[in-house]
C-alpha cells in the first residue's frame, strides 16, 4: 500500500472512530487528527474546502440535524479563520 493510500485509510478510520465514540474528549482528538493527516496529504486544499469538511463534522456531531447548515457553515468559517495556536511562538 502506498503512502497516500496509507494516510486516506488512516483518514477514513479515525473520521468513523470519531463519529461513532461517545468519549467528546476522544471523538475531537480524532478529528483534529483526520484533519491534520488531511492537510498533510492535501497541502494545496483551499480554505473554501476545509471549511466544508469541517461543517460536515459539525452537522455529523449534532445528529445531522437539517436546517442548520448556514449555523454550521458559520462555525467553521470561524475555526477556520481562527489562528491555530501550536504555530504560535
Amino acid at each position: 500500500m502506498d503512502e497516500r493510500k496509507k494516510l486516506e485509510h488512516q483518514i477514513a478510520l479515525a473520521t468513523r472512530t470519531a463519529a461513532s465514540t461517545r468519549d467528546e474528549g476522544t471523538a475531537s482528538r480524532l478529528r483534529q487528527f483526520a484533519d491534520q493527516l488531511r492537510r498533510a496529504l492535501f497541502p494545496s486544499a483551499s480554505r473554501r474546502s476545509q471549511i466544508t469538511a469541517r461543517a460536515y463534522q459539525l452537522w455529523e456531531q449534532a445528529g445531522r440535524q437539517s436546517g442548520r447548515d448556514v449555523e454550521f457553515w458559520l462555525q467553521a468559517e470561524r475555526e477556520i479563520s481562527r489562528p491555530d495556536p501550536e504555530s504560535q511562538d
